[in-house]
């Protein structure tokens, strides 16, 4: 015996999280089993069943189920998977969509409603270019196979028209017209095929979303991770030593990313793109932490309750254990 906690995570495979995942970063007092799973499978074993003691968590469910009072998770401010999604919108090129706000009145697919990809976008349609989620024909289901459903129960505003797909795909409805526009976190097979019929709405996505981080401050944030609240109740250490962890695993991933001796990352201008990005975010390009990460988290918990996900407005300081908010210093 060690003494040690035995801990179950569940986590993507991020190069961020590779120190961690091989054991070069321990946590503090535990002996970690990092299993390594899609996404999709996470989020459905974890809010279903409870599976993992630790694991990568949607944003907008976990935010969702808080304002209800399901509180049995915890999070720490560690966010596996940030991503601007102004490239996530997907067009039938033959709609006659050309900008934003031609979205208002379509028929629009989504994987789930709920998924924090599409409450991101939906927040910057409204805010950024006035298009509200009442103003637009939603339909559900799965981009590639029938059948997918939520993995958490909305009880949407009467307002919102949502219609779940269980029998056709969201990318053949996009091809064939059934639905002018997907919002989806992955892009459809008909635009990796290259399909003439499938196109991004904004093709000059990295422009777009560099003007919307200089303006707002916002890199939006879609994972977090999060304990379960029995764990953590018995052993409260255990949040701060996770976070610890995850914090040393990303420093070395950064500082290895940027080492000139050999390319750790197979993109042979790697070093020119870590240096035109630093000049953009600052040193951190993944920052941990609520303070760096505010202005984010307030905006996801305002889009959550605008949109009707969230039954109230959640505080930032409600999301996480209160000794990872507060940080350490030596």
């Amino acid at each position: 015996m060690t003494g040690k906690v035995r801990i179950t995570l569940a986590c993507g495979d991020y190069d961020r999280n590779h120190a961690l995942r091989d054991g070069t970063v321990k946590v503090d007092g535990v002996d970690l089993n990092y299993i390594t799973l899609p996404v999709e499978e996470t989020f459905w074993r974890m809010l279903q069943y409870e599976e993992f003691d630790a694991a990568e968590m949607s944003m907008s469910a976990y935010v969702l189920k808080l304002s209800r009072g399901e509180d049995q998770f915890i999070a720490i401010p560690v966010f596996p998977s940030k991503m601007f999604r102004h490239s996530c919108i997907f067009i039938n090129r033959e709609a006659g969509i050309r900008r934003p706000e031609d979205l208002r009145g379509r028929k629009i697919g989504t994987p789930e409603y709920h998924m924090t990809a599409g409450l991101w976008l939906r927040g910057i349609l409204q805010h950024e270019y006035g298009v509200y989620p009442h103003e637009i024909e939603w339909f559900t289901g799965g981009a590639e196979e029938p059948g997918r459903v939520e993995r958490v129960t909305l009880n949407l505003p009467p307002e919102i028209k949502l219609t779940p797909v269980l029998d056709k795909t969201l990318n053949n409805m996009l091809v064939d017209g059934e639905i002018d526009a997907l919002i989806a976190p992955r892009m459809p097979s008909a635009l990796e095929k290259g399909s003439p019929k499938v196109g991004r709405l904004i093709e000059n996505y990295f422009e777009v979303e560099k003007d919307y981080y200089q303006r707002t401050g916002i890199i939006p944030i879609m994972h977090t991770v999060v304990l379960k609240r029995s764990l953590y109740e018995k052993n409260p250490w255990l949040a701060q030593s996770l976070y610890k962890a995850f914090y040393q695993s990303k420093e070395l991933c950064l500082k290895k990313m940027y080492d000139s001796n050999a390319l750790t990352h197979s993109l042979p201008f790697l070093l020119v793109n870590v240096e035109e990005q630093r000049k953009i975010f600052g040193y951190d390009l993944w920052s941990y932490g609520v303070e760096k990460n505010l202005k984010a988290l307030e905006a996801l918990t305002q889009y959550s309750y605008e949109q009707g996900l969230s039954e109230r407005l959640v505080s930032v300081d409600e999301l996480f254990a209160p000794s990872t908010i507060a940080g350490f210093h030596i």
